[in-house]
């Protein structure tokens, strides 16, 4: 890449034409044609940066602003200007100049090599896909590619198989083609890598426990016909849980009501539905559903979305029959 300036466009203000707008490399008023050196530097290092030139003494600017000598930046007004602890605002667009010439323009780019990666996985679609995800800690502040395989235990015949990457999140990556029970655990391997360096960090798991459902959806509460102090709740397995009839789920209900700083949990329950006893009249009353596979396995899901209502009241349209209403808690 080369950057050039003309004096053309000094002239054209100057008989009133409209002037350009000067780039952070706009130096001088003669034309020039540098060429741009790209250099990478790792924060929190000593970066030196240097001048092409064989004049002693230069002047630097960083982002076309003129640089003074302070705790993290010096040069003596010599060809090297020295970042002594590199910090992340200080990427950017670096040039030298001899007698209103400019010499060289250097572009620096700041980051970090991989240092710590936190995996997870889990298997909200059991026995179908596994999902993992994982975070760079802390972040390198530079392009980044990763390279993800897996496969059952540390050592055996079967070879390492990709773990796909997702395009919409590319620190993700989903297993479909696993066994359930396995006696070994299965090990995912990260590798992440860039410019300044990588590192190659191992996650281990058996599949039945990383099992966590999404939270139940379609939750809905309605008051009951006459009836003050109770409440029906109706939700629907998750639709991410592919065989809820083959893996069935069972579920857990807390609820709260205005002016209370606790939850009451209560369950699990197989069924799909649950009539609430003893709500106080004229109460209104916040529920959320939890689920987690029924022989126990894995982990809950989160609580769905909160819905919430009151027991009936006299003159209420809005109501469910009596005899609709036959689960009760």
């Amino acid at each position: 890449m080369r950057v050039t300036s003309s004096p053309g466009a000094h002239a054209q203000k100057a008989a009133g034409g409209s002037g350009r707008t000067r780039s952070p490399w706009d130096t001088a008023d003669k034309p020039v044609s540098i060429p741009i050196t790209h250099q990478l530097g790792q924060l929190g290092k000593e970066i030196v940066l240097h001048c092409d030139t064989s004049f002693p003494y230069v002047a630097w600017k960083f982002n076309g602003k003129t640089i003074g000598n302070g705790e993290d930046i010096f040069s003596n007004g010599s060809r090297y200007l020295t970042l002594t602890n590199a910090k992340k605002h200080q990427s950017g667009n670096y040039s030298c100049h001899h007698s209103n010439k400019t010499l060289s323009l250097i572009e620096l780019q700041l980051g970090l090599p991989p240092e710590k990666l936190h995996i997870q996985c889990w298997s909200s679609s059991y026995p179908e896909k596994i999902k993992c995800t994982w975070e760079l800690q802390p972040d390198t502040n530079l392009p980044t590619t990763f390279l993800t395989t897996y496969r059952l235990g540390l050592i055996g015949p079967e070879a390492p198989q990709k773990c796909t990457q997702l395009e919409m999140n590319p620190k993700s990556c989903l297993i479909s083609n696993f066994k359930m029970f396995e006696e070994f655990p299965y090990v995912l391997n990260v590798t992440a890598l860039n410019q300044l360096g990588s590192i190659t960090q191992l996650d281990y798991f058996f599949v039945e426990n990383i099992i966590r459902p999404d939270p139940p959806v379609n939750l809905s509460i309605s008051p009951i016909c006459h009836e003050s102090k109770k409440l029906y709740i109706q939700w629907q397995p998750p639709h991410s849980w592919p065989y809820p009839d083959i893996f069935p789920l069972k579920y857990q209900v807390r609820y709260t009501k205005t002016g209370s700083t606790s939850y009451r949990t209560v369950g699990p329950y197989e069924q799909n539905s649950l009539v609430l006893t003893g709500i106080r009249r004229g109460s209104i009353v916040y529920v959320q559903v939890a689920a987690k596979d029924i022989t126990d396995l894995g982990h809950n899901s989160d609580w769905s979305e909160v819905v919430t209502s009151r027991p009936w009241q006299p003159y209420d349209l809005k109501c469910l029959p009596r005899h609709l209403s036959k689960v009760t808690h």
